[in-house]
């Protein structure tokens, strides 16, 4: 095989621009990251700790084989809105007794673990991907519902996730939930009732 050389002056200044440039990026990716890992910030993390409870990832580590990869989906939803980068819940792949799975868990530091228009959008992917590859779903449910100043937004798109379930539901892909505190209204409610073989 042919060597192929760059032509790339990586001394010119239009190189060293664009790494600077890039360089911001990441660290601002790197950011919003370790916001979306901070959860509701220091005060909701303690009291939901000292309520004897694990957070949302702590969660979802036992939850999958040991020493197994997770990837998780959509970990910036919400970005340069209003609501929390994450958008209240992770949802991610991971292995559960060898066999690969859509996890959608709530984090509850953050308003309750309440669904916002962001946290909608993110479920949904998240059904769509598993109904796509046909991957079991399981839920870890701790929510208030609907994040109440935006509930007009999701009344009625909300029930999309009810529509899901059983469509799953109909193709033998399984669906489990487990309920770890509130579970309040239509969405960790349809979750917490809709387990299938």
């Amino acid at each position: 095989m042919p060597t192929v050389r760059s032509t790339i002056d990586t001394g010119a200044a239009s190189f060293l621009a664009n790494r600077e440039a890039m360089l911001a990026l990441i660290a601002e990716n790197d950011a919003q990251l370790q916001l979306a890992l901070g959860g509701g910030g220091p005060r909701y993390v303690e009291r939901h700790r000292g309520r004897g409870k694990l957070l949302v990832r702590e969660r979802v580590e036992l939850l999958i084989d040991a020493d197994s990869a997770l990837l998780e989906l959509s970990p910036l939803a919400a970005y340069g809105s209003e609501f929390n980068v994450g958008a209240s819940i992770v949802t991610a792949i991971g292995v559960i007794e060898g066999i690969e799975c859509v996890i959608i868990a709530h984090d509850p530091t953050i308003r309750g673990g309440t669904m916002n228009p962001y946290t909608l959008k993110k479920n949904l992917r998240a059904f769509e991907i598993a109904r796509a590859n046909r991957l079991p779903v399981v839920n870890l449910v701790e929510s208030g519902g609907a994040d109440l100043p935006t509930q007009a937004e999701l009344f009625v798109p909300a029930g999309n996730i009810f529509r899901q379930l059983t469509q799953l539901s109909a193709m033998g892909i399984p669906t489990i939930a487990l309920v770890f505190g509130n579970s309040t209204a239509g969405g960790p409610t349809s979750r917490a009732c809709a387990t299938t073989r």
